[in-house]
């Protein structure tokens, strides 16, 4: 099984850390793992995108024009990627900020409240985290636990102390998830 990825949004919503830890959590699993990342000069408040490629067999190249799962994160994001998504595809996309919502109806298509939830929630750091529960609970192509392990790994050691939250918000992103009805 080979799951295509590409995550976008703005820098600093954490759409390459995302991919990293989703990306660690292959490897724990021993599969083939691709993370190409693609960011402008402006990182933080520019556009952001990464794309992830997990396998059970040989990657031939990490550059893709479609993608099986498209995670957005902001309007331009939704722009560029919405129509890269392959048929039968999966869009996730978080609704804050997001003026037009997606409109294919040969893909699926899931909102997660994300961002209202973590502000809410005093969680705005685990924005990312909730929105990777959201995609695990509809597309379970890891376990929590390598996210977990994953997420350890790419956390400096002096941050650690924010897994429970971190895993809490992952959980809290599985509960959220809704499958948009596109009619």
């Amino acid at each position: 099984m080979q799951h295509e990825i590409v995550i976008a949004g703005f820098g600093g919503q954490g759409v390459l850390s995302m991919g990293k830890i989703l990306a660690y959590s292959g490897l724990m699993e021993n599969k083939e793992v691709a993370w190409f990342p693609s960011y402008g000069p402006e990182q933080r408040g520019g556009t952001a995108n990464v794309t992830v490629i997990l396998s059970d067999e040989r990657i031939s190249s990490p550059v893709l024009n479609e993608y099986d799962i498209a995670i957005i994160l902001n309007q331009p994001s939704l722009e560029k990627f919405e129509n890269a998504v392959k048929q039968g595809g999966f869009l996730i996309y978080d609704g804050y900020g997001i003026t037009r919502k997606p409109a294919r109806k040969d893909i699926r298509i899931f909102e997660i409240d994300a961002m209202n939830i973590a502000t809410k929630e005093g969680n705005v750091k685990a924005f990312n985290m909730i929105v990777l529960g959201g995609m695990l609970k509809i597309i379970p192509m890891v376990k929590l636990e390598s996210v977990i392990a994953g997420l350890k790994k790419s956390l400096p050691e002096r941050h650690h102390k924010l897994l429970p939250m971190n895993e809490k918000a992952i959980l809290r992103g599985m509960e959220l998830i809704k499958e948009q009805n596109v009619e």
